[in-house]
């Protein structure tokens, strides 16, 4: 069986599982009574919502970590099926979920729970920076990730000491850019699946099959995760799996040393990101106004008029031309 072959493979079988244990999912976090908060300023709008199952990003990893933990196992047994690079990944997808969760909890029990509002913005990053500081360490020294490699650049440019605070930046801002991006029903999950599908295509590119295997792992964990998450969605993602697939996916392209491509193959967390920055920083310039109707972006695009359903499918064929036009620089 060819890589791609057995890449598509695995990530049909995470669609499978994924899609068997949704409703399931569903029901349990209904039962625990942990449901979505509306912001405030979009409650007349968004109130059908109000009370969605949360957390739903449990349904990704689940199905992605028993994968890709039982193809480790095999590799005991002497056939290498996914390489124990992947296990570096791996535990980022588990430390920011976790931190996702804690950050999900305290939004629905929490002292902030009225407004929405998990942990504080100090208490994440701090705990974002130790998990990344672990991570850029085993890249550099562990697994000898390419340092930067640019488009039409026959060699690689080394940054020396440089690479360890780019990569943490890379990870976390991949992480908190996600979980902006979280907040319709389906545009996430789409927009995830597709930068996860880019990297994966410029891995096999490369040769790093299991960086390939692994991303269409949770390519198909996360069309399954669509299945119940299209508008009206039966349950949201949440930061467990918004800041989780976000940090993986910095990850991943610091392994293929494309890091340089994400910002144009995510192109639509990256423009979530800066509306904000830019939101926040001409109202504390003015002392008041606004450039956006609202933040992050797909807001105010809904609130200029676009149903939920068509911010979600445009700001989609975005992230598709973006992945395509990086998979074609990757190939330079």
């Amino acid at each position: 069986m060819s890589e791609a072959s057995f890449a598509l493979t695995l990530g049909g079988i995470a669609f499978l599982l994924s899609v068997i244990w949704g409703r399931p999912l569903i029901r349990i976090l209904k039962m625990l009574e942990i449901g979505d908060q509306i912001r405030i300023e979009l409650r007349e709008r968004h109130m059908t919502k109000m009370g969605t199952p949360t957390m739903g990003g449990l349904m990704i990893l689940v199905p992605v970590v028993l994968i890709t933990l039982v193809l480790n196992v095999v590799n005991l047994v002497g056939r290498t099926v996914i390489g124990p690079s992947i296990l570096l990944p791996l535990a980022v997808l588990i430390s920011f979920a976790m931190l996702g969760a804690l950050d999900d909890w305290q939004g629905i029990r929490g002292k902030r729970a009225e407004q929405g509002l998990g942990i504080t913005a100090r208490q994440k990053f701090g705990l974002q920076l130790l998990i990344t500081l672990g991570a850029a360490l085993a890249l550099r020294y562990l697994l000898g990730a390419p340092a930067l490699i640019l488009p039409a650049l026959p060699f690689e440019i080394d940054l020396g000491l440089l690479y360890i605070p780019a990569a943490m930046f890379v990870i976390i801002a991949s992480s908190n850019a996600m979980n902006l991006t979280d907040g319709m029903d389906g545009l996430a999950g789409l927009v995830a699946a597709t930068i996860f599908a880019a990297f994966g295509v410029i891995a096999l590119l490369q040769g790093q099959v299991f960086i390939v295997r692994f991303c269409f792992t949770i390519v198909g964990a996360l069309f399954a995760f669509l299945w119940f998450n299209v508008h009206p969605a039966e349950m949201i993602m949440g930061g467990i799996g918004s800041e989780a697939l976000g940090a993986t996916m910095g990850v991943v392209a610091l392994m293929t040393g494309h890091w340089a491509l994400l910002p144009l193959i995510a192109i639509i967390p990256v423009a979530e990101t800066i509306s904000v920055i830019l939101q926040v920083g001409y109202f504390k310039a003015t002392g008041g106004k606004r450039i956006f109707k609202m933040s992050p972006l797909h807001y105010h695009f809904e609130l200029l008029g676009w149903s939920e359903t068509q911010v979600v499918q445009r700001f989609w064929l975005i992230s598709l031309m973006a992945a395509m036009v990086g998979i074609g620089l990757a190939l330079l």
